[in-house]
């Protein structure tokens, strides 16, 4: 069994290979996989979780991402999150690869957000804002510049001086970024604002955004937490990378719907959809899109099977219906 390093798994899944074999993992159907499964681990009455996400695709791969998120461990100068993926064989259920899961993940959410976009966004779209400072970030720019002709990216983060050092990392890998003191001078700018944080208040506002954007919101995981604000849900066409998940999880919509602002009905399709062409994604130049994202299992496995494989793409396992994130 092969072990691949974080250095190992962004060097190899270059995003324009990633995105394509996203493309057809999406595209076709399959067998529903299980949702996320989470286990309290706590010790001592400290709260600590174990998820599992599992996929597969009969006869060709096996993989399952392990996750644990123990909060405490930033007394003990530790991450709070911690992430695997194993690969295995489908004809056999022989291990094949151990791959560093928070790279992964990084690598496939990026590349997800940047496979919707390139059927939601303007193709001229050349301004990118993004909201937030994490891990995730520098890879969403990398993704949306693979599939769009960014001229100028605008960070904003909570933490001016965070926004301020991603700005600048940007800016020592060749691209065109400045920090952004003020979110509401930032979103009309944009033509593309990829929103990837923890927040459980709207930072999105609908009402600063210009026709013609594309927003893509990728933090908010929980029906508790969202980014965006419900006239933002409400201007746009909204998409989904799954319905299962999307409708367990996305609280910047379930929260709109439970409102009463806004309907489960009003989405206009998920990857599978957009991906296969039974759902059109942008009409028109002028209109707003949306795509909210919870994470899917299949992408992890995509991702996984590409990495030790770079000659193969994997069928997908699933018309859209898991929901991993982490």
């Amino acid at each position: 069994m092969r072990s691949y390093s974080a250095a190992d798994v962004h060097a190899a899944l270059a995003f324009p290979k990633l995105i394509e074999a996203l493309r057809e993992a999406f595209r076709r159907d399959g067998e529903p996989m299980p949702l996320r499964q989470a286990y309290e681990v706590g010790v001592d009455g400290a709260p600590a979780s174990l998820l599992t996400m599992p996929a597969w695709v009969r006869g060709e791969a096996l993989g399952v991402k392990l996750v644990t998120v123990f909060p405490k461990n930033a007394e003990r100068g530790l991450g709070a999150v911690s992430s695997l993926y194993f690969l295995l064989d489908g004809q056999t259920g022989q291990p094949r690869a151990m791959i560093d899961g928070e790279a992964l993940t990084n690598r496939r959410t990026a590349a997800a957000s940047a496979l919707a976009s390139d059927y939601l966004s303007r193709a001229d779209s050349r301004t990118l804002l993004v909201v937030g400072t994490g891990h995730l970030a520098p890879h969403l720019v990398a993704a949306h510049c693979a599939v769009r002709p960014i001229e100028k990216v605008l960070v904003w983060g909570r933490n001016p001086r965070r926004a301020l050092a991603l700005a600048d990392t940007l800016v020592r890998r060749g691209v065109n970024a400045a920090s952004a003191a003020d979110l509401a001078e930032a979103l009309p700018q944009a033509d593309i604002v990829t929103c990837a944080t923890t927040s459980t208040e709207p930072l999105v506002k609908g009402a600063l955004l210009r026709p013609g954007t594309h927003v893509d919101l990728v933090g908010a995981f929980t029906p508790q937490m969202r980014e965006s604000d419900d006239d933002a849900v409400l201007r746009s066409r909204v998409f989904i990378d799954t319905y299962a998940g999307a409708l367990a999880e996305a609280g910047d919509l379930l929260q709109p719907i439970a409102a009463g602002s806004w309907s489960a009905d009003r989405i206009c399709g998920d990857l599978h959809e957009l991906t296969n062409g039974t759902k059109s994604g942008r009409l028109d130049r002028n209109e707003i899109t949306l795509f909210k994202s919870v994470g899917a299992a299949i992408e992890d496995l995509t991702a996984a099977s590409l990495l030790a494989n770079p000659s193969s793409l994997v069928r997908s396992p699933e018309r859209g219906r898991s929901t991993t994130k982490a």
